[in-house]
């Protein structure tokens, strides 16, 4: 093992922590207006606007996520004749992916809010849409904002998989620097290395967060 191999290449590694931010960010950003929108259709009182919220995330949970991207990338230019950029295949499916699993966290947390301010609300004749924008999301959104950031954790996690489409994160130009100088072990390492501090450092604020939030809810 002998990383002076890679020192030069260093700053090219480094270069895909930004380009990985964006993915997880604009994809969260994405994922979570979209599974506001399936979570609403899975507790609205309509059979079918349930069953298509449910099979939303049946669909998109229980497929690999990679499968995602490899289908937006490669396979719908077949069917559609629309090319999209890696970067843009990535959002779109860690997005798609994301809304799923955060319409479970933002479902659970709507369920969770007090049934008596949904009564209260009906008793003042507040409209069922008003009642969730005004009064249940907002104080749903404050239980569940740990479970969103542990969301976060597992999107950066996973963000390695658009190597596979070209983007040109950490992952992609660990490989490129391991086919450029003939040595995969060190860049790859040092990818491992990347991703785990800033998981951890993830993890510690999203601890800190959920501490301030339980703190606040005691007074």
């Amino acid at each position: 093992m002998d990383f002076s191999r890679i020192y030069d290449s260093i700053p090219y590694i480094l270069e895909g922590i930004p380009v990985m931010f964006q993915v997880v960010l604009v994809s969260a950003l994405f994922g979570v207006t979209l599974g506001i929108v399936v979570a609403t259709f899975k507790i609205v009182p309509n059979r079918l606007v349930n069953f298509i919220g449910h099979a939303y995330t049946a669909v998109f949970r229980g497929t690999p996520l990679i499968l995602q991207l490899a289908i937006i990338h490669f396979g719908l230019p077949q069917l559609t004749g629309f090319i999209t950029t890696p970067y843009q295949s990535a959002v779109i499916a860690f997005s798609l992916n994301s809304a799923a699993y955060i319409s479970e966290i933002i479902r659970a947390g709507i369920q969770a809010v007090d049934k008596g301010q949904w009564e209260a609300s009906d008793a003042l004749g507040v409209p069922y849409v008003k009642q969730l924008r005004s009064i249940i999301l907002p104080q749903a959104f404050k239980n569940i904002l740990p479970a969103l950031v542990n969301e976060m954790i597992t999107l950066t996690k996973e963000s390695a998989l658009v190597s596979t489409v070209g983007v040109l994160d950490i992952m992609r130009r660990a490989q490129i620097v391991g086919g450029q100088k003939a040595i995969y072990f060190e860049p790859l390492l040092f990818a491992g290395v990347i991703y785990f501090t800033i998981v951890m450092v993830l993890t510690y604020l999203g601890q800190r967060l959920e501490k301030r939030l339980r703190k606040s809810d005691g007074r």
